[in-house]
């Protein structure tokens, strides 16, 4: 088979585009902001809550771009409106390493939020939907995979960045500067290849979402998960930093997230094959439970590495499986309910890093932050059985 050929594939074209568009949205829109981190605290001289305020801007960002997209204006524009979003990722990635000053950071990371969630929304609407006329599970694992991948080569790009001298301007600007060029690149590549949607069907307007308990209740366990799973995820490289000022280390331990992340909904489908997504949805919050608390109650450096591990082969699955779930229960409104949740999602999100960066900075440590992320997940995962969400049957 030639390489025409194969590209010519609509399910390969769709999941290579979509891999792409979710490490450059995701894993360097809305996650480059945690291996840099430490670096801009050092450089501009933030603490806990100076990084948590800008770290809930680009959520809040995220939760506006979700309540947007559950609308029907966008029908029969997703697939502009995600390349759009691609672009604006790019250009807000350059402004993050040109401004200073939490208020002006706060505003453009609001802004990659937004964009964010337009491109993750948009995206996966039309690559999972081809994913599902072709009967294709791995266009689904290839898309989502995609995130776990973007964190995994910008842990690599900062680090190698970390060993050049940069006299003239600020490390932490550059691994941004750098960040835009490699979103660039991956912008192009999406641009080339998503598929447009077939024919006209994404611009029929989907009826209201009927709210059912077990509906509810997932979707409410959704956005505690995103309380308790984003303060790890973004406080986590600064927590490497804490047990010892180590860019390998730093850099490792996010390498550690996101290749578990790319490889993690590969790594559940036995669970899920087995026992069915609800299941699987369920065991990776109990699991990501464990490695929240694993980043503060082990030894270091295995705190780090293992809470990494555990937080990146669980949070895609989450995210992924919840999804599913939700376009189950509400077959007929798949975007509204995609939307929804991720709205309930960014909510927890707000929530999170502006909680426990206040906690940190008031203790001087992530300690009690992570604990009680761990007790947050565990109340989700009691929510997802008392709901009723374990009933709901997806293969």
């Amino acid at each position: 088979m030639t390489q025409r050929t194969f590209l010519s594939r609509e399910p390969v074209r769709a999941a290579i585009a979509g891999a792409l568009a979710m490490a450059v949205a995701m894993g360097l829109g809305r996650f480059f902001y945690t291996p840099v981190l430490p670096g801009m605290m050092a450089g501009l001289g933030l603490d806990a809550a100076d990084a948590g305020i800008i770290a809930a801007a680009n959520f809040a960002g995220y939760l506006v771009g979700a309540v947007l997209a559950a609308y029907g204006w966008a029908a029969g524009h997703e697939r502009r409106l995600a390349i759009g979003a691609l672009g604006a990722t790019v250009l807000l990635l350059l402004a993050m390493g040109l401004l200073s000053g939490v208020a002006a950071l706060s505003v453009v990371r609001f802004l990659a939020g937004l964009a964010s969630a337009f491109a993750m929304i948009f995206t996966s609407g039309i690559v999972l939907s081809i994913g599902l006329r072709h009967q294709d599970s791995g266009v689904q694992r290839a898309h989502f995979s995609g995130v776990g991948s973007g964190i995994a080569v910008s842990a690599v790009l900062v680090y190698l960045l970390s060993l050049v001298e940069f006299p003239a301007i600020a490390a932490w600007r550059v691994d941004w500067l750098a960040g835009a060029l490699l979103g660039a690149i991956g912008l192009a590549v999406v641009a080339w290849l998503l598929p447009r949607p077939e024919g006209h069907a994404s611009a029929v307007r989907e009826p209201p979402i009927v709210w059912t308990r077990p509906l509810a209740a997932l979707t409410l366990s959704y956005g505690l998960f995103g309380i308790g799973y984003v303060v790890t995820a973004t406080f986590i490289v600064a927590i490497a930093r804490e047990g010892a000022e180590s860019p390998f280390l730093e850099c490792l331990t996010w390498l550690v997230t996101g290749a578990a992340a790319a490889i993690s909904l590969v790594a559940w489908k036995p669970v899920d094959r087995r026992y069915g997504v609800a299941v699987a949805y369920l065991a990776a919050i109990l699991v990501e439970t464990v490695g929240v608390a694993a980043t503060v109650l082990l030894p270091f450096p295995w705190s780090a590495l293992i809470g990494g591990a555990l937080l990146g082969v669980t949070f895609i699955v989450v995210t992924a499986y919840g999804l599913q779930l939700g376009r189950v229960l509400a077959s007929e409104s798949p975007r509204q309910v995609l939307a929804l949740m991720t709205a309930a999602f960014g909510v927890g999100q707000i929530i999170g890093p502006l909680g426990a960066g206040f906690l940190a900075a008031r203790t001087g440590n992530y300690v009690l932050p992570s604990l009680a992320a761990a007790g947050i997940l565990l109340l989700a995962a009691a929510i997802t059985v008392l709901g009723g969400a374990l009933s709901i049957k997806s293969r």
